[in-house]
Order: C-alpha cells, then structure tokens, then sequence
C-alpha cells in the first residue's frame, strides 16, 4: 500500500489523471504534497511534494468562465496533467501552497497559432 506524504488531508476530490492513458481516481491536497491514487489500483500513483511544483498553469474557457484541466509543472520530472470535477476548488486549495504568480493561464489554441506563424517571420 502506498503511504501518504501528507500529514493532513485539506482537500479531496475525485479527478482523473492525464499521464499516458487517463485513470480515474482520487485527488488529495495535503499539508505537504499534491497525490493522485488510481481508484482501481492504489499502487498507481502520483505523490509531487509542494516545494517540487514550480507551476501551476490551467486551461481557460469561455472568459474565465470554466476551466477544464490543469497541469503541474516541476522542478525536475516534467508536467502532470489532471482535471477534477471542480477544478476552480481543487486550484484554490492548491493556490495555499503554491504561490498566487506562479499559478498561470495556459495558452490558448489560437494563442499557440498565432505564435508559431510570427516565429516564422522572425527566424533568420
């Protein structure tokens, strides 16, 4: 069984994790990490320690309106991607531990368009 880094549990949800193929299960805020567990197979996990997270960044719809995942960024092992059913709580709760400015907007499909065709006629 996998133990928990987290002292006291702050907020739960259920989500569902984007790494590889998607697995459901559960998404525990903690005093001391963010820790998904695949509700099939609690030895499927991932456990990211808060002095491990460098950002946070979450995609924005429809004017702020709704926000359909979200994406850990760290230090040292890559991106995780996960949504929960409510993300806006789940990033509020995270936000007590990551710091206000290192929470973003990801960029937007067009945004990514746009970017790519001035990186065209700015190479050299």
């Amino acid at each position: 069984m996998a133990q928990s880094q987290n002292t006291t549990v702050e907020f739960t949800s259920r989500g569902t994790s984007f790494a590889g193929l998607s697995t459901y299960g559960n998404i525990l805020i903690g005093d001391k990490a963010f820790e998904f567990y695949n509700e099939r197979n609690p030895e499927d996990y991932i456990q990211i320690p808060w002095d491990e997270v460098d950002y946070v960044a979450a995609s924005v719809m429809f004017g702020g309106r709704w926000i359909p995942r979200f994406a850990l960024f760290t230090k040292q092992n890559g991106h995780f991607a996960f949504s929960s059913k409510d993300n806006k709580a789940t990033l509020r709760a995270v936000r007590e531990h990551v710091p206000a400015d290192r929470i973003v907007r990801s960029l937007s499909f067009l945004d990514v368009v746009k970017a790519g065709i001035l990186g065209l006629f700015h190479r050299r």
